[in-house]
C-alpha cells in the first residue's frame, strides 16, 4: 500500500527543531577527532537571499554533512559580511539608520538560511560590523603598524567631488562616478596601506602548492601579482629640450630586445618630468587635467582612445648618440606600473603601434617571423608580438628573441654612466600595495590619532575598539564621520593636546580576509584568535564560493593570513587548502513589447507545434523569451527561493540544486527542473513506504559467508553505489552522485514491485534489502536531509540519521565476478561478450566464436586467429 504524499512543509521545520534542540551542528574545539573545516563565503546582508545562496550553501551543506558522517569533528559555520555602501545608501534612500537597517536584513536572511536546513554551527554567528569583531581587526592593523606592513602614504585616487569620496576603479563608469554621475578627477591624497608587496614572490611560488584550487583561478591571481623579468634602462636626455635641464628617464621593459624599434617615450601625466613640463607649457598642463578625468582603472585606459602630447623633450638612444627620440606625455602610461615611462616599439606592441598610426611615427619591424622574408615583411595595423629573428637590429640580427635580450643586458650593464650602468636586471611585479581607505561612514574604523604635535598616533590598545557613533546625518555630500560635532575631537594619547580620529574607515576586503580565522574561536573577547585553536582548525579543508571573488578577495586573505603570522596570531600561511569556485543560476529573460523585464511568476509557457510561447498570466499579452543569463534584479530573472521552499520543500530546492549540471558549471533554473526534482522526493518516499513493512528490524546484518546469489548481487549493487557516492562528494561532484542515486533508486524498485516474494520469503535476501535501503536513506541524508529522517523513522530507526555513520564500504563487493569485453571481427566493433572474470582464453574465444554478430560478420570464412587483450578487448581475424 502507497502511503500518502511526503508533506515537506510539516516534515521540515520538525526535523529543524529536533536538530536544533539536541546541538548536532555544533563543533566544539577540544574535539580529539580529526577535524574538517568547511566554509561557504559568507553572504552581505541584503535582505534577502538569492538562488545562488541556495546552491552555494546547498553544496557546502554536503561536504558537511558527509564529513561529519564520515566521524570528523566538522566546522561548518555562517556569518554576515556587514559593512559597506549599500547600508549608506540604504541610509540616505530610505532615512533609517546603516546599522538597523543591516540587523534587519541579518534576521530576515538567517531566517530564510535557516528553512533551508543547513548544517549551521550557529553558536558562531557574528557580523562584521558588531564592535566585537571589528575591536579584533583593529588591534590588528596596529599590530601589522607595528610590524611595518600598514603604512600611510600619498596615492593617486578616484575622487567624485559630489559624493566627495574616494571611489575604487571600479565605481568610475565612463569617467563620472557611479552614484552621483560626476566627471571623476584623479587627486592625490594620503591614504593607509597594507603592504602586500612584501609577499609578492612569495605569494606567486605558494600557488604552486595549492593543487586543490582550480587552475583558472590560480592563473588569475599569477597575472594579477604579475612577475615581469626585465631590464632597467638610463636613457640620457637632451639637456638642451628639458625644462629643467633633467638628464635622464628611468625605464623598465621586458622587451629589451626590440630596442631598435623604438619610435618615441612615453611618460605618464603624473611623472616628474611631465609635471615640470607642464608647469612651463599652459597647453600640456591642460592635456594632462583632461586625461585624468578618466579614472585610474586600467580596463578604462586600455579601452580608452590612445591620447598622447609631444612634451619637445628628446631621449638617446642607449646604442646610438644621434638617435633622438620625442618623449609624449600619454594617457595609457600609469606612474604606478614600473617608472612611469617606457619607449615605444609600435611594430610589436598593439598599444604603441595604435599611437604612432595616430600621430604618424611610424614603426620598423625588429622581428621576423620563421619563413618570412625580412625584406618584405611590413607592419601596418596590426603588430607581430610571437617569435622569430631579429632584423633592422644591426648587431642583434638574426639572433633569437632571448639570445638578443641577453645582448642588450650584457652591453648596458658593462656601460657606465657616471657612477651607475645604464642597465639594470629587475625583476618587477603588477602587483601594488592594497589601499584601505575609505570616505564613508559604514565601516571598521581605523584606530589612529592625527596630532599637530605628534603626527599620526595609534590609539591604545586599552581603548579599542573605537567605535561607530550612532547619532550620524547623511544629510550632507561626503563622510559622515567628518561632519559629526563631538566623534572625531579627542586628546592625543602621547602629548594630551588636541586631535582628530582618522575618519577614514577599512575597505570591507579588510573585514572578510580574516573572518575565516575568527570563527575558530569566536567567543575570544580579549585578542582575534587564539591561537592553538586556529592553528588546529585551519587551515579551511574546502573553501567554496564565487569565481568573481577569484582575484581580489583570496589575494588579500592569503596576505592576510601571512600578516596574522607575521604578529603572532596564527602559525600558517595559507587559509584555504582546497578552493572550489561554483557555477551561477541563470534563467531565460522575459520583455514586453514595451521593452519592459516581466518576472518568471507573471509568465505562462505553452509548448506548440510552433515551439515554445509565453504569455502575461493575467491578460495573455504575449511576452518575448529572451536568452538565459544570470539571475538579476534589473531583467526581473530571478526566483524567490522562498516560493520555492514554500511550494515544493527545501529538499527539492536543494536536490535541484545539486542534481542539474556539474556544481563549476552554470545551472539554468526551469519549472520542469523543479517539479521533476520534486517528483523524485515524492518517488522515495513512495518507494520507502511500499518495503518499509516488509523489511527485517533495523540492525539485521547481511550474512556475509553465503554466497546467496540474489541477495550478494544487491550487496555488490549497493556497495558501488556507495563508493561512487563517497567519491563523488569527496570530489564535489554532486551531480554525478544524483545520477548514481537516480539508477540505484531504479534498482530499488524492482524489490518493491513484489516484497513479500522479494523480502519476506527469503531471510537472506531480506537482510540484504534492509542493508540496501539503509544505504539509499544515508546516502540522499547530505543532500534531502528532512526527507531522509523521515525515511529513517519509517524503516523503522529510533535514532537520528543525521547522527548515524556513514556505512563502511566492502571492497570484496566492489569486485565484479563477470567481465564484459568488447568483440571485433577485424578491427570493426560487433558486439560484447560478458564471461566469468577468472575465465581462460580458451573459454572467451568459444563464447566469442558463438555469438551470431561474429558469425554474421565471418560470413562463413574460416577464423585466422583470435586475439584476447585481458579485461578488454577480443578481436576475431578472418
Amino acid at each position: 500500500m502507497t502511503a500518502e504524499r511526503y508533506n515537506a512543509r510539516e516534515s521540515e521545520p520538525r526535523w529543524q527543531a529536533t536538530w536544533d534542540e539536541k546541538a548536532i551542528f555544533a563543533s566544539k574545539n577540544d574535539d580529539p577527532r580529526p577535524k574538517y573545516y568547511v566554509l561557504e563565503m559568507f553572504p552581505y546582508p541584503s535582505g534577502r537571499i538569492h538562488m545562488g545562496h541556495v546552491r552555494n550553501y546547498t553544496m557546502g551543506d554536503v561536504l558537511a554533512r558527509f564529513m561529519r558522517a564520515k566521524g570528523y569533528n566538522v566546522l561548518h559555520p555562517m556569518g554576515w559580511d556587514a559593512f559597506g555602501l549599500p547600508a549608506e545608501n540604504a541610509a540616505i534612500e530610505r532615512k533609517v539608520a546603516p546599522k538597523a537597517w543591516t540587523y534587519d536584513n541579518i534576521a530576515a536572511m538567517k531566517k530564510q538560511l535557516q528553512r533551508m536546513g543547513l548544517s549551521l554551527d550557529w553558536s558562531r554567528e557574528f557580523a562584521t560590523c558588531d564592535p566585537s569583531y571589528y575591536k579584533h581587526q583593529q588591534k590588528m592593523f596596529l599590530d601589522m603598524l607595528r610590524a611595518g606592513l600598514a603604512e600611510r602614504e600619498k596615492r593617486k585616487l578616484n575622487w567624485d567631488p559630489v559624493d566627495m569620496t574616494v571611489l575604487a576603479n571600479e565605481q568610475v563608469i565612463d569617467g563620472r562616478g557611479w552614484r552621483s554621475g560626476a566627471v571623476v578627477e584623479q587627486r592625490e591624497m594620503s591614504q593607509w596601506v597594507f603592504k602586500i608587496t612584501k609577499y609578492s614572490q612569495e605569494l606567486l611560488e605558494a600557488l604552486d602548492g595549492l593543487d586543490r584550487w582550480p587552475d583558472k583561478v590560480r592563473l588569475m591571481q599569477r597575472n594579477w601579482i604579475g612577475r615581469s623579468e626585465g631590464l632597467l634602462i638610463r636613457f640620457a636626455l637632451d639637456p638642451a629640450t628639458t625644462p629643467d635641464g633633467e638628464s635622464e628617464l628611468k625605464i623598465f621593459t621586458t622587451r629589451p630586445d626590440t630596442l631598435f624599434g623604438a619610435k618615441f617615450m612615453a611618460i605618464s601625466a603624473d611623472h616628474p618630468l611631465a609635471v615640470a613640463a607642464a608647469a612651463k607649457n599652459p597647453k600640456l598642463a591642460e592635456f594632462i587635467a583632461d586625461i585624468k578625468k578618466i579614472g585610474t582603472a586600467q580596463s578604462i585606459i586600455d579601452t580608452a582612445e590612445k591620447q598622447g602630447f609631444d612634451t619637445g623633450i628628446k631621449a638617446v638612444h642607449p646604442f646610438d648618440p644621434s638617435w633622438k627620440l620625442p618623449v609624449y606625455v600619454a594617457n595609457f602610461v600609469l606612474m604606478e606600473y614600473g617608472t612611469g615611462a617606457i619607449f615605444g616599439c609600435p611594430a610589436h606592441d598593439q598599444r604603441d603601434l595604435d599611437f604612432v598610426n595616430k600621430y604618424g611615427l611610424g614603426n620598423v619591424p625588429v622581428v621576423c617571423p620563421e619563413g618570412q622574408d625580412p625584406k618584405t615583411f611590413v607592419i601596418t595595423d596590426t603588430a607581430y608580438d610571437g617569435d622569430g629573428r631579429m632584423i633592422n637590429s644591426r648587431f642583434l640580427d638574426g639572433m633569437t628573441i632571448e639570445a638578443a635580450k641577453e645582448e642588450v643586458a650584457k652591453r648596458l650593464e658593462s656601460e657606465l654612466r657616471g657612477n651607475a650602468p645604464v642597465g639594470e636586471r629587475q625583476v618587477n611585479f603588477r602587483l601594488r600595495d592594497w589601499g584601505i581607505s575609505r570616505q564613508r561612514y559604514w565601516g571598521c574604523p581605523i584606530p589612529v590619532i592625527h596630532c599637530p604635535k605628534c603626527d599620526v598616533v595609534p590609539v591604545p590598545d586599552d581603548q579599542l575598539p573605537v567605535t561607530l557613533p550612532e547619532d550620524v546625518s547623511f544629510d550632507r555630500p561626503g563622510n559622515a564621520l567628518d561632519h559629526h560635532p563631538t566623534w572625531k575631537h579627542v586628546n592625543c594619547p602621547q602629548c594630551g593636546g588636541k586631535a582628530v580620529r582618522e575618519t577614514d574607515t577599512m575597505d570591507t576586503f579588510v573585514d572578510s580576509s580574516w573572518y575565516f580565522a575568527r570563527f575558530t574561536d569566536p567567543w575570544n573577547a580579549t585578542a582575534p584568535t587564539t591561537p592553538a585553536v586556529a592553528n588546529r582548525m585551519m587551515p579551511v579543508d574546502q573553501y567554496i564560493g564565487g569565481v568573481e571573488h577569484a582575484i581580489l578577495h583570496l589575494l588579500y586573505s592569503r596576505f592576510f593570513t601571512r600578516a596574522m603570522k607575521a604578529t603572532g596570531h596564527i602559525d600558517m600561511s595559507e587559509p584555504f587548502a582546497g578552493m572550489f569556485t561554483q557555477g551561477m543560476v541563470v534563467h531565460e529573460t522575459y520583455q514586453k513589447a514595451d521593452g519592459s523585464w516581466v518576472t518568471p511568476d507573471e509568465v505562462k509557457i505553452e509548448v506548440g507545434s510552433n515551439g515554445r510561447r509565453a504569455m502575461l498570466t493575467a491578460t495573455g499579452e504575449d511576452i518575448e523569451i529572451g536568452p538565459i543569463e544570470k539571475m538579476s534584479k534589473s531583467k526581473k530573472n530571478t526566483v524567490d527561493p522562498d516560493h520555492i521552499i514554500t511550494g515544493y520543500g527545501a529538499d527539492t530546492a536543494r536536490w535541484f540544486m545539486l542534481s542539474d549540471s556539474p556544481p563549476d558549471r552554470d545551472v539554468v533554473w526551469s519549472e520542469d527542473g523543479i517539479q521533476g526534482a520534486g517528483r523524485f522526493v515524492q518517488r522515495i518516499w513512495r518507494l520507502i513506504n511500499t518495503v518499509a513493512p516488509h523489511l527485517p528490524p533495523p540492525g539485521t546484518k547481511p550474512d556475509v559467508a553465503n554466497n546467496h546469489p540474489s541477495a550478494k548481487a544487491l550487496r555488490m549493487i549497493t556497495h558501488q553505489v556507495l563508493a561512487d557516492v563517497s567519491g563523488c562528494i569527496e570530489r564535489l561532484r554532486f551531480n554525478t552522485a544524483v545520477a548514481k542515486i537516480y539508477s540505484f533508486v531504479s534498482d530499488l524498485s524492482e524489490i518493491a514491485d513484489d516484497p513479500l516474494r522479494h523480502i519476506e520469503r527469503d531471510p537472506i535476501y531480506g537482510a540484504a534489502a534492509r542493508e540496501a535501503f539503509d544505504v539509499l536513506v544515508q546516502l540522499i541524508a547530505p543532500m534531502m536531509p528532512h526527507l531522509a529522517e523521515e525515511c529513517w523513522h519509517a524503516i523503522g530507526h529510533g535514532t537520528l540519521v543525521t547522527e548515524a555513520p556513514w556505512p563502511k564500504i566492502e571492497p570484496a563487493l566492489l569486485v565484479s565476478e563477470t567481465v564484459t569485453l568488447v568483440v571485433q571481427v577485424n578491427g570493426k566493433k560487433r558486439g560484447d561478450v560478458t564471461v566469468p572474470r577468472a575465465a581462460q582464453n580458451a573459454d572467451i574465444e568459444a563464447a566469442v566464436l558463438a555469438l551470431d554478430a561474429v558469425k554474421a560478420a565471418l560470413g562463413g570464412k574460416p577464423v585466422r586467429k583470435v586475439i584476447v587483450v585481458p579485461m578488454r578487448i577480443v578481436n576475431v581475424v578472418g
